[in-house]
């Protein structure tokens, strides 16, 4: 008998969708999307409705404890019981920390689900109680985005992606809306059916910039200088909003030094917009209210990156784009959530003074074992490093290590799984209950399980539980239902729950976090809570943590030539469904003709790309949808791909950004020549 359930996609994506789930004899036949959550409306993408039954049921499914009798990153395993894999784990952690303390142990996990009890609950209660390694996770998406906006705006909410259809300017500024942010797609092009104007910056030709009045393929990096160029000319326009300055915008003066800091001429060649085209957007800009600015998560991605974001800030801070239905910054939702994350994840179980590593540096000190206290465990789990990390070769070398042990959990058998010693077969999150807050939109939605779990498969929470236990961790945190959890997750006394415990909202349903204010409008409805009460453009908090009162540009020098950019895919979700049928073909290079006939290179050749961190070979694809100095693979393809077990992360250096010491994947610099 079929039957359909409500479900929630749970996966690394601003728009949280609700879903419909057809299910036949405890198999999940079809996903599509449903009504329950009003952005997404019934509408996701190709991916989750592809991919997923062969994601739950096939494609490597991890369905028993396994242990590692071959080499590592091999395919070597035997079956085993969970006692036995949670004596061997018990066992060797107990060894490690007998000899070198509880902080060799590391959790190395990222954002696989995003359910807030799969994505930290019972594990962090585990690591905390332990007294593992802390693991600083931000650096490696959305924490140098994050930080600017912190120090610029404070923790208010954003402008909710529902506004736009209100703006009569639309900039959508490194945000790959149709592969990133899907469901801000039909509403743009219900904006500009109403006469919005819409500008996309980007180095590559993406999608929605089909649709665009004006597109601007900046050089990668050098966002924060086409900003400052804006700023220039709009102030020469005369389109600052003065009065709003003096009264709401701290910085103003300090800001404009540093942008006048390069003549125009200067800014257009460095940023590879031609001085026109930057007229032309700084005349939409004064000219068009309410402008509504999508900042994506690409603009991050370089040593520049967050103080490129407050730049472009800047501009609707200094035009007052404010105080208007439709005006101002697309941002995340994630102020928006009563989330009382102390009481889910138990950081007053961490032992004083331990230690917090950069998650972008493991790989290193794995490799080069360069701390006082080393590694010796890893615990991964919701994570596929080798495939995310940057510089792979060198995370792949410290996985290597015969010396280290390594627990692997997962849904499937990923790449990273197989350096694991054991590994613990993973539920998907259709196989129990979860309750998820978005960081692009402003519902909570609650799923139970729509199948039981395949093979002995257990949910995250269950397999920490049953670690704590082994671990003789006594304290009624760590049995905790996952009913419970959902309660500790969230502020059950929000007026905005209307009395229903998070843990009994009802499936198949969301409950939006604005219905208190209605929709939210800085300077209206919310002001910034920064210290000041203004937007901060010269922040002291930013100054404090990274040395960065003012925005300012950083040059990068390279001896290689070209800019390997590497965006999310319409087949990936990071690395997820990596182990699909579908997504076993290499993917493309994509190049301009300026750069393929400088190295006598012909559409489909198998070419190599290369830096001194590594090669990877990819047939290319010669196309004027990237920018000449530019070249550009997706991110998240398997080994399976390759034929040198390398993808294109071995590019990707371990440089850090401006502000969360945050990841450059878009400062990798690179040659190519055919292979």
């Amino acid at each position: 008998m079929r039957l359909e359930r409500p479900s929630v996609c749970t996966l690394d994506c601003p728009d949280t969708c609700s879903l419909s789930v057809t299910v036949e004899d405890n198999q999940i036949v079809k996903v599509r999307g449903s009504k329950a959550n009003p952005l997404t409306n019934g509408v996701i993408c190709n991916k989750v409705s592809q991919y997923y039954p062969e994601f739950v049921h096939e494609a490597g499914r991890l369905m028993y404890p396994l242990k590692r009798i071959g080499a590592r990153g091999g395919d070597e395993f035997e079956r085993i019981s969970w006692d036995e894999a949670l004596d061997a784990i018990f066992d060797r952690f107990s060894d490690i920390i007998a000899e070198y303390g509880p902080e060799a142990i590391l959790p190395l996990n990222y954002a696989g689900p995003h359910g807030m009890l799969a994505g930290g609950s019972m594990d962090l209660r585990f690591f905390h109680k332990l007294g593992a390694t802390l693991l600083s996770r931000r650096p490696m998406c959305g924490g140098v985005k994050g930080e600017a906006y912190m120090g610029t705006f404070g923790s208010a909410p954003a402008m909710q992606p529902e506004q736009i259809v209100h703006a009569k300017l639309i900039v959508v500024w490194g945000n790959n809306v149709t592969f990133s942010n899907l469901h801000l797609a039909p509403l743009i092009k219900k904006a500009k059916a109403s006469g919005a104007k819409v500008v996309v910056v980007d180095p590559k030709k993406i999608k929605v910039a089909d649709q665009a009045d004006l597109y601007l393929p900046v050089k990668p990096g050098t966002d924060i200088v086409l900003a400052f160029a804006l700023l220039q000319l709009l102030e020469a326009k005369g389109a600052f909003d003065q009065a709003f300055i003096d009264a709401h915008v701290k910085g103003a003066t300090e800001v404009m030094e540093q942008a006048k800091s390069l003549s125009l001429e200067a800014a257009s060649e460095i940023c590879g917009i031609s001085l026109e085209q930057i007229e032309e957007f700084a005349s939409l800009i004064k000219e068009r209210s309410p402008a509504a600015f999508a900042v994506g998560n690409g603009i991050e991605r370089n040593q520049n990156g967050g103080n490129s974001v407050r730049a472009i800030y800047a501009i609707p801070a200094l035009t007052n784009k404010f105080g208007v239905r439709g005006g101002g910054i697309v941002g995340g939702s994630g102020n928006l959530f009563p989330k009382t994350s102390a009481k889910l994840t138990r950081p007053d179980f961490v032992p004083e003074g331990t230690r917090t590593l950069n998650i972008l540096d493991i790989g290193r000190h794995l490799d080069e074992d360069d701390l006082e206290t080393p590694i010796k465990g890893v615990f991964i789990y919701d994570h596929n490093p080798v495939i995310v990390a940057p510089d792979q070769n060198q995370m792949k070398r410290g996985l290597a290590r015969e010396d280290l042990f390594i627990v692997g959990c997962d849904v499937t058998m990923t790449d990273s799984m197989k350096y694991a010693d054991i590994i613990l077969p993973a539920c998907t999150h259709f196989e129990h209950d979860d309750i998820y807050c978005a960081y692009g939109q402003p519902y909570v939605q609650r799923a139970e399980p729509v199948i039981d779990p395949v093979g002995e498969a257990l949910p995250n929470m269950e397999i920490f539980r049953r670690l704590a236990k082994r671990f003789g961790f006594n304290d009624p945190a760590f049995a905790a239902t996952d009913k419970e959890l959902m309660d500790e997750a969230l502020d059950p006394n929000d007026p905005r729950f209307h009395g229903v415990r998070p843990s009994e909202l009802l499936v198949g349903t969301s409950v939006s976090m604005e219905q208190e204010l209605g929709e939210v409008i800085l300077f209206e409805n919310v002001m910034p809570k920064t210290p000041s009460g203004r937007i901060e453009l010269s922040s002291d908090y930013l100054e404090q943590k990274y040395g960065q009162q003012i925005p300012t540009f950083r040059p990068l020098e390279s001896q290689y030539p070209l800019v390997l950019i590497t965006p999310s895919s319409n087949k990936l979700i990071t690395s997820t469904f990596g182990g699909v049928k579908a997504n076993t073909k290499t993917p493309e290079l994509e190049m301009n003709p300026i750069d393929a006939k400088a190295r006598s290179l012909r559409d489909g050749a198998e070419v190599r790309v290369f830096n001194d961190l590594g090669e990877v070979f990819l047939p290319l694809k010669i196309t004027e949808d990237v920018r000449p100095g530019v070249v550009y693979s997706p991110k998240g393809s398997w080994f399976v791909t390759t034929r040198n077990n390398q993808t294109v992360s071995a590019l990707a250096p371990t440089s850090k950004a401006d502000l969360c010491e945050g990841a450059c994947y878009n400062d990798a610099r690179v040659d190519v020549e055919i292979a």
